[in-house]
């Protein structure tokens, strides 16, 4: 029997990864603070639940992705919280991004409820996750990880065993690190050539053409080429992961001047309100900063 599977969360993300779950047959429960946001997965065949703890006392396996820790916290020990559902016989799957110390503060939160706990998440944006070609970052026990394969695989192109519950969010914390200082500098690099009489064209097209040439950057050619930023990971959220990550890092001693600067440059753009834009809206920071003379 399939186990059945709830689903918390249907932002950009949570909506397209539930959606695949449903197209790929599976039994799946949803929840949303705003039900309205589920009435295309009602219509595809999944059930809405109402509340997160109706939800999770339906279903054996429950996925989070929602905006960070406040959100998850509201949705698993709030009125009505999942929390309450959960048992050992319940799997829990985190895959929003929050820091690391959150997620081992949760791991200690839940282990009364004897649930299994898995942190897990990805590696990714709107397209991939439209596409099923995300890559989980598992943290959690190897075994009971590698058990969620059939989930997983329906969601993403790999999985990466990260680690215990915790590396799966110190990996994603890794991963938006590099995200977004290679944004930033595809920006500035883009903004200095317009600045100095390059077309803009003709910069992409010598990046592509070599070994700086990546993923990233094509993703992001059009938004940077037109000006138009819809939000496939919006600003305001890489703005709050990179806090995350200078958070983690003084934990840590780490040292990351790189991000320090990127979070500066993002949480100006917050400032001039591209918050709910994509997060190469960064641009536009650097723009608003150039010499008007």
């Amino acid at each position: 029997m399939q186990p059945k599977i709830g689903f918390l969360g249907l932002g950009i993300m949570g909506a397209a990864m539930a959606g695949n779950l449903v197209k790929a047959g599976l039994p799946v429960t949803v929840y949303n603070r705003t039900p309205e946001k589920a009435a295309a997965l009602v219509a595809a065949g999944a059930r809405l639940a109402a509340t997160p703890l109706s939800l999770a006392e339906e279903t054996d396996i429950l996925l989070a992705m929602v905006t960070g820790p406040e959100a998850l916290d509201a949705l698993l020990w709030g009125e009505q919280g999942a929390a309450g559902g959960f048992s050992a016989a319940k799997t829990f799957i985190n895959m929003s991004s929050v820091p690391p110390r959150y997620t081992l503060n949760l791991a200690e939160e839940l282990a009364p409820l004897e649930v299994t706990f898995i942190d897990a998440p990805v590696s990714g944006t709107k397209k991939p996750a439209e596409e099923g070609k995300l890559v989980i970052l598992a943290g959690g026990d190897r075994d009971k990880i590698a058990a969620l394969a059939p989930i997983f695989q329906v969601l993403g192109q790999k999985v990466v065993y990260c680690g215990p519950v915790g590396q799966g969010s110190m990996m994603k914390m890794a991963i938006n690190l590099l995200l977004g200082v290679m944004m930033t500098g595809l920006a500035e690099s883009l903004n200095f050539a317009q600045k100095n009489g390059l077309a803009p064209e003709a910069l992409l097209e010598v990046i592509a053409a070599g070994a700086m040439n990546c993923g990233l950057f094509q993703m992001k050619k059009e938004m940077l080429l037109t000006a138009d930023y819809p939000p496939n990971f919006p600003l305001k959220h890489m703005t709050k992961d990179l806090k995350f990550i200078i958070d983690t890092a003084y934990d840590s001693g780490a040292p990351v001047p790189a991000a320090h600067a990127v979070l500066q440059l993002f949480r100006a753009g917050v400032g001039f309100r591209l918050g709910d834009e994509d997060f190469a809206a960064v641009y536009k920071v650097l723009e608003h900063m150039n010499s008007r003379e």
